[in-house]
């Protein structure tokens, strides 16, 4: 396991950005910039991750490719394709997003039409297009299992790669995120086990996080800080260091850098502990 953290860290430039990931113990990064940010600057921090020795894990879209309105629709697809070039020319394992969708204000929201077919058949399209346009050989274009979208299954995924039908689309796990019912909830142990089983050498990158269960009625699952929950974090960073030794697992959704830097001392404390 590579482990990262999607947080870039207040920093002054790109060696500095590097070397505080690296003097935390880290091994991979989220890309800090984007395609626009110019070649002079996105070199500059691809240098700076090389130079310590960090993989780029993750070059992040998370813009509506499915937008309702079709200006805004192109846009952003148009987006995706300079970050997948990116992600392709600065060596990143993956370029993700969500699926998005066209049903509600909400962009990356649930709704009963995101599971329809013209949703599956419209993702298809748009992931096929960006992939062709931005013909990737370095890097995979992939998309976030998400709890009210798709893919929101491991067998959801493996049929959503089947009919994209490109080599350079990988999955992204982020098992939280999946974790939907009591079921996956109190036996998390085996899901995490189907969901390696079934994806295992096409996931490209990981997210890691935590999840624990609310005492309100009805069933109600609330996202937390890596130790705050019931996920079995061990088992998941041993099965993901077993599909690759140097997956990046990235923590996310935290508020502010102490924060993950005490998540970070937290996992390393947990795999010390667990072995």
């Amino acid at each position: 396991m590579y482990l990262g953290i999607s947080s870039s860290l207040t920093h002054t430039s790109p060696e500095d950005w590097a070397s505080k990931h690296k003097s935390l113990g880290l091994k991979s990064v989220v890309f800090p910039i984007d395609c626009m940010a110019g070649q002079e600057k996105i070199m500059a921090y691809k240098k700076a991750a090389d130079d310590a020795g960090l993989v780029i894990a993750e070059v992040g879209v998370w813009r509506n490719t499915l937008a309702a309105d079709p200006a805004e629709r192109a846009k952003w697809i148009d987006y995706a394709v300079e970050q997948l070039k990116m992600a392709d020319q600065i060596g990143a394992r993956c370029c993700v997003n969500v699926v998005g969708t066209p049903y509600g204000p909400r962009w990356d929201g649930g709704y009963r039409d995101n599971f329809s077919q013209q949703a599956w058949d419209m993702a298809v399209k748009m992931i096929q297009q960006i992939i062709d346009r931005a013909s990737p050989v370095n890097t995979k274009f992939s998309i976030e299992s998400m709890p009210w979208m798709i893919p929101s299954s491991p067998d959801e995924y493996l049929r959503l790669m089947k009919a994209v039908d490109r080599p350079q689309f990988g999955a992204h796990l982020d098992v939280v995120n999946m974790i939907t019912s009591p079921d996956r909830y109190f036996f998390n142990d085996r899901f995490l086990d189907e969901c390696f089983e079934k994806l295992g050498v096409q996931i490209c990158s990981c997210h890691l996080k935590d999840i624990r269960l609310k005492e309100e009625y009805t069933f109600q699952l609330q996202e937390c800080a890596c130790g705050q929950g019931s996920l079995d974090i061990p088992r998941y960073i041993n099965l993901a260091s077993a599909v690759r030794s140097d997956m990046p697992m990235i923590i996310e959704h935290l508020t502010t850098d102490e924060e993950y830097i005490e998540s970070v001392k937290w996992i390393a404390s947990s795999l010390r502990s667990s072995q």
